[in-house]
């Protein structure tokens, strides 16, 4: 018999350094991503990288200076940010 268990994963704390964002996760893991996997974080000041709150039960954190948020899961099975394109129209 095979029983799954699904573990969620919650974010204790955030670290970002000057190539990574680092998760700590409430069961003892860290994970990370490359820094530029979020384009607002890669140009955020340090300060503003250190600006940062844990969403709700540890599921996410918003970077409410730059308007960033990034999730748990995101960053174990997500992609980078996009960056907006933004229209060479001339607004009228």
């Amino acid at each position: 018999m095979n029983t799954v268990v699904k573990i969620e994963t919650r974010i204790k704390n955030i670290e970002v350094t000057a190539d990574s964002i680092i998760a700590h996760l409430t069961d003892g893991r860290s994970i990370s991503v490359p820094l530029v996997w979020s384009w607002r974080l890669a140009e955020a000041t340090p300060q503003q990288r250190n600006n940062y709150e844990i969403m709700g039960d540890g599921h996410g954190v918003h970077w409410p200076e730059i308007d960033e948020d990034i999730s748990a899961e995101g960053m174990l099975y997500g992609i980078p940010a996009p960056r907006p394109r933004h229209s060479l129209a001339k607004h009228k």
